[in-house]
């Protein structure tokens, strides 16, 4: 019988190592992973449901999977992931063409759920147990693409209590992975070619709290900084007020330690955060802001804000637009509010209209552009060791990146160089000029 594998993955980069575990669950029970979803006789689509939006894309998605097995020799199915998890029922009631439902808490049964629909033994549609663990992490891994980095989950799940987000009721309370276990799993990505570990989690400055009785973030990354092959090591996903001063220091003097840091403030009125149910508020950071940029010279700061809360009023909103005009970020992300159902936030009184929401992003957005302009013009001229990895659509620049560039969410740096480049080759980079968004920058010798 052919057992062919496909898998549609969408979301955020945590959903994407989540979608390469269950590749690797699934080839370590003889099935073969396709890119070309027509060829698959199984093919999973690994969902998000954190806004409508993505909701949205997810429930597109599932429907012209759907059409591959009406229409075509597509054998199963299965569905997974947080819209999974938050809407199991109505999938199932209302797309029967959905052999299974996989919960975020099930991930690591995924080869024998599999295995029981191919060989029609399985008569279950929804499989969504309490996440409790962190085991199935610890699953084989393919990655889907070789790169010169790749994404690290530490922990999972969430145990802060935002009043916008469903994560926590999908995902559990936050789970810390062990130590070793990281190290080991970063030791194979370098190995694969990896030059980059990023880590990610709902919230990784929460890291080892659960595990270790305190924050062991610091000692994760100084357990992996002396692995051989890395290049640098990156932070995504750090909630301000549980940036101490030891890894401020941490990101001054580690090498490895890219002096980047991905902040989600989401706003910077008291009130307004008050209503998300966020610990810090806006001393605290701008505090924090200051002590970074005083005690890690270079620091490259990235945030994303949230226009369209629930009582936000003009006053709330021009109090953001300011503080985005005075540049503290030099990457941000700006959401209109999603009013998602069973979040605190969605029963909250003074909900802003729709219209307004979303104005008050593009505004956002605007601000940004100048500052992007501003902060971009002050880089040429520099010179700095840019990571290449893909060369342009139209043929003439090697795509790169440096330390102030995150993957997937921040611009790139488009190259030329006299000399042929190796993917993943690390190389000096003097900045020519701004292209938008992108640096252009040519290969110093």
């Amino acid at each position: 019988m052919s057992r062919k594998v496909a898998i549609v993955a969408l979301g955020c980069p945590k959903n994407d190592v989540d979608s390469e575990i269950m590749l690797g669950l699934l080839q370590d029970r003889g099935y073969e992973t396709v890119t070309d979803a027509a060829a698959a006789d199984v093919i999973l689509v690994n969902t998000c449901a954190f806004i409508k939006g993505a909701q949205e894309e997810a429930i597109s998605a599932i429907l012209a999977v759907a059409r591959q097995k009406t229409e075509g020799n597509l054998k199963c199915l299965v569905v997974t992931g947080c819209l999974a998890e938050r809407y199991k029922d109505e999938i199932i009631s209302q797309m029967p063409e959905v052999d299974a439902i996989i919960g975020t808490g099930s991930i690591g049964a995924t080869a024998d759920i599999v295995d029981g629909l191919m060989d029609g033994t399985e008569k279950e549609h929804v499989f969504c147990a309490c996440p409790d663990s962190t085991a199935y992490l610890e699953q084989p891994r393919i990655l889907s693409e070789r790169r010169p980095f790749q994404y690290l989950k530490i922990a999972e799940g969430c145990s802060n209590r935002c009043t916008y987000c469903v994560i926590p009721s999908l995902r559990g309370e936050y789970r810390s992975r062990p130590m070793e276990n990281i190290v080991a799993e970063a030791g194979k990505l370098i190995a694969a070619g990896a030059k980059e570990i990023i880590l990610i989690a709902q919230d990784v400055t929460r890291y080892g709290m659960d595990l270790y009785g305190e924050k062991h973030l610091v000692p994760l990354i100084r357990a992996l900084s002396p692995i051989s092959g890395l290049h640098g090591i990156r932070l995504l996903y750090c909630y301000p007020e549980l940036v101490d001063d030891a890894l401020i220091m941490e990101l001054r003097d580690n090498p490895k330690l890219m002096k980047y840091l991905d902040l989600p403030v989401q706003h910077i009125s008291d009130p307004v955060l008050r209503r998300m149910g966020r610990r810090g508020d806006a001393a605290l950071i701008r505090d924090l802001l200051a002590r970074l940029r005083r005690e890690v010279p270079g620091i490259t700061l990235r945030t994303s804000f949230i226009t369209g809360f629930p009582g936000e009023t003009g006053e709330d909103f021009e109090s953001l637009r300011v503080f985005v005009g005075e540049s503290p970020f030099e990457h941000i992300g700006v959401f209109d509010y999603s009013r998602e159902q069973g979040t605190p936030a969605a029963k909250m009184k003074d909900q802003v209209p729709v219209r307004i929401r979303k104005q008050r992003r593009d505004i956002l957005m605007a601000e940004q552009r100048g500052n992007v302009a501003r902060l971009s013009a002050l880089r040429v001229g520099k010179t700095c060791d840019a990571v290449i990895e893909d060369v342009s659509d139209d043929g003439l620049f090697y795509l790169g990146r440096t330390a102030a560039e995150a993957p997937d969410i921040d611009p790139v740096i488009r190259v030329t160089s006299e000399e042929p480049l190796d993917m993943g080759a690390v190389v000096p980079v003097r900045f020519l000029c701004v292209d938008g968004y992108d640096m252009i920058g040519q290969v110093v010798k």
